[in-house]
């Protein structure tokens, strides 16, 4: 329980301390934010602060750092350590720079910010890769909530009626002006997010669950590599590539730019708590990993939340802990479609004023996700977590890059270029040696994961410090 508390405390002192040392890097300045400048009634609108970090923290909280920090928990301790460092050091700042870099750029999607900043082919491939990362993540967020809905009504309510209602609510939310559900519904939900945080942690502590201590020891029942597995099994709980898919729909309804520390980065940080909590849960309430992977087997992860939702707080306790799980991935998924709408809109330049336009890129996705939501949903969940990872990458590379050109010469970018690379050997070691990839052996895919990111890192100090 100790190495708990001292998590906890160390990723709000992140919050405190290295957040203010990104935002000292950043420099916000008192120019008028898209918001005022482009204000459409539609998706630049100015909301107050507390809201846009409410909504900010439900976009990037969805079943990631619930379900992938269960998953991540069968490590063992070891995954406090990365979620904590992780959060601070690499998810923070991935999210910090890609939201303030695209109000810098009028609140424009993260696909043409890295055109602006890695070139035009890497423009056309994040246009591509964003699409399909959103689809995907919007297909996870809506298989996820109906399956846990379906536990609450097992005698009535299947999981086919579930997502139905889910998919309507999608349809709506991706049409309408962000002001008129998102912003209305979003504090509601975030409430019931903060009373799931608060009373699980609190009903494993109080009813006298042990929370493991800090360990580096590998305890994965089946003896899975820490390296890369668990980076990217713990996917939003730490890093995300989402959550840069995500900030630009907040920087587009920002006030001022000092407001980015709280709506980005502490965000992030809150997302951190969140998935600490459950990784510490899963662990606690089953006692030990091989006791969480036989739950998760046998009932998957939304099994898990169910049973330590009720196990801890009871039954109404367990049915508003429920309630916030579920409304982090629908609160997730409505905003993923929201976003391919923007990203395709800004790719094609197609106006999202009309409704009827919004009806023509809005109409298409939902029906691919609704497809998608058909198919095995832990082989969909593994796609989604590798591209996700790589999507974090690939924008840590850019916001290196913004800030080598507004700082040359200087070491600021090294806050992004450290995480980048990190995030490089992950991804490229965890495609090659996963079954979803290439399959290869461990022996060699770890050096060629090294050989890879040193590559890739070459390539960018060529570009920019060593560039004559």
């Amino acid at each position: 329980m100790i190495t708990f508390f001292i998590s906890l405390i160390v990723l709000i002192l992140g919050f405190l301390i290295y957040g203010k040392f990104v935002e000292t890097v950043f420099k916000p300045s008192t120019k008028p934010t898209p918001a005022i400048t482009h204000n459409d009634g539609v998706d630049y609108i100015p909301m107050p602060t507390w809201k846009v970090f409410m909504i900010q923290l439900l976009n990037i909280a969805g079943l990631g750092p619930i379900f992938g920090a269960i998953a991540g928990a069968l490590w063992g301790p070891v995954v406090y350590f990365w979620i904590v460092i992780g959060t601070i050091f690499s998810g923070a700042v991935h999210d910090y720079l890609s939201g303030m870099i695209s109000l810098r750029h009028n609140g424009e999607s993260i696909s043409e910010i890295v055109g602006i900043y890695l070139g035009d082919t890497m423009k056309i491939v994040m246009r591509i890769f964003s699409v399909v990362l959103l689809v995907l993540v919007g297909t996870v967020f809506m298989t996820g909530p109906a399956l846990l809905l379906a536990k609450l009504t097992p005698d009535s309510l299947n999981v086919t009626f579930w997502l139905i209602v889910v998919l309507i609510y999608y349809f709506l939310a991706t049409l309408l002006p962000i002001d008129k559900i998102i912003g209305k519904i979003y504090p509601l939900f975030g409430a019931c997010l903060i009373i799931m945080a608060v009373g699980v942690s609190s009903g494993i502590i109080l009813g006298g669950w042990q929370m493991p201590e800090m360990t580096l020891q590998n305890l994965h029942p089946k003896d899975l590599p820490i390296w890369p597995l668990m980076f990217i099994t713990v996917a939003c709980g730490a890093t995300s590539g989402f959550h840069a898919t995500q900030s630009p729909l907040m920087a587009r309804c920002m006030k001022e730019e000092k407001n980015g520390r709280v709506v980005f980065y502490g965000a992030m940080v809150a997302e951190g708590i969140i998935a600490l909590i459950w990784a510490s849960a899963g662990i606690a309430f089953y006692e030990t990993t091989g006791g969480l992977a036989a739950a998760i087997a046998s009932a998957g992860p939304g099994g898990v939340v169910y049973d330590v939702s009720f196990g801890t707080l009871g039954t109404v306790g367990g049915i508003l802990a429920m309630i916030g799980v579920i409304a982090c991935p629908i609160t997730s998924g409505d905003t993923a479609f929201r976003s391919a709408r923007y990203t395709i809109s800004d790719w094609f330049k197609i106006d999202q004023v009309s409704y009827v336009k919004r009806l023509y890129l809005a109409v298409p996705l939902l029906a691919i996700g609704g497809i998608l939501s058909q198919m095995d949903f832990d082989i969909i969940w593994r796609y989604f977590s590798w591209a996700n990872q790589t999507l974090a990458m690939i924008a840590l590379w850019t916001g290196a890059m913004y800030l080598w050109k507004q700082y040359k010469g200087s070491w600021q970018h090294l806050i992004a270029v450290v995480p980048a690379i990190f995030m490089t050997m992950v991804t490229f070691t965890y495609i090659l040696q996963a079954p979803e990839g290439f399959g290869l052996p461990t022996s060699i895919t770890y050096p060629a994961g090294i050989i890879i990111t040193i590559f890739w890192t070459i390539v960018y100090f060529k570009s920019t410090v060593f560039k004559k």
